[in-house]
């Protein structure tokens, strides 16, 4: 019989489409990020690309406590609002997805989409009607308003996380641990919260990122006197163009990094072997 050649023509095309536009995906996303840093380490006067010599003054004015005392405020502010906002995810993200484990499919169809609702509903718009709510009820905006708006926004994060691996958990575990005589407490303890554990680190990190980085819900919720640091950013390039911004975003990037570099390194599976 006689072997036909194959065209390999399509073949040449899907690579071409697949690697070059995965390339450009790339340069897109990584271009921005090199070109922040690059500036942030500028030692001109005013945000411009390419920078202008090489220095680090404008991390050292980050730290100086009397130009940047404002931008020190913010960031604690945003710090605190962060680590509340993920306290406040914990509290519920992890009981409705332990309780969601044990309910049938049909429910879970009909109540896991109000509990994502959040993440489909624009930040801005949930904000705004945050603030009509919370005034209508006597409610100013404040510090706790704002965590209250975090939790609400991006804790569904969290529950998401926290279910995918909930779905991988075999339930007879929790079932063997009740039949050998443990309370529900220390089957919580014990077995439930040690499986969940890797998509409630997930979720936190999630929740703390997202909160860290939000203009939209700090916008309308948070006072005068609380003043986060993406607010701050934004002041500062309407009134001058400060490089400190740049120095700024130099800082989140590399805590950004180093968390995922901790999350990839604490997350990831370990062989059999080490955990016998």
């Amino acid at each position: 019989m006689l072997k036909t050649r194959e065209n390999p023509l399509p073949a040449l095309l899907y690579k071409l489409f697949v690697y070059g536009f995965g390339t450009l995906c790339v340069i897109y996303l990584v271009a921005p990020i090199v070109i922040a840093l690059m500036m942030s380490f500028t030692s001109g006067q005013t945000l411009k690309y390419p920078p202008q010599g090489f220095s680090l003054r404008w991390y050292e004015a980050l730290l100086d406590p009397v130009r940047s005392a404002t931008e020190q405020t913010a960031a604690w502010n945003s710090l605190k609002i962060a680590g509340l906002a993920v306290l406040g995810a914990l509290l519920f993200a992890v009981p409705a997805t332990i309780g969601m484990t044990r309910m049938k499919r049909r429910s879970v169809s009909t109540i896991e989409p109000l509990l994502l609702a959040p993440l489909v509903l624009p930040s801005l718009v949930y904000g705004l009607a945050a603030l009509i709510v919370a005034n209508f009820i006597g409610f100013q905006p404040s510090l706790w308003l704002t965590v209250i708006g975090h939790v609400v926004v991006f804790g569904p994060l969290m529950y998401r996380a926290a279910s995918v691996v909930a779905q991988g958990i075999n339930p007879s575990l929790a079932e063997a641990s009740t039949t050998m005589g443990a309370s529900w407490f220390m089957t919580l303890r014990r077995v439930t919260l040690p499986l969940l554990l890797p998509g409630i680190l997930a979720g936190a990190f999630l929740v703390f990122i997202q909160s860290l980085d939000n203009v939209s819900v700090s916008l309308f919720l948070a006072d005068a006197k609380t003043t986060v640091l993406p607010l701050r950013m934004f002041a500062l390039i309407e009134e001058s163009l400060d490089v400190r911004v740049a120095a700024i975003s130099g800082i989140l990037i590399a805590v950004t990094l180093l968390g995922l570099l901790v999350a990839r390194r604490v997350l990831a599976p370990r062989p059999a072997a080490e955990n016998s």
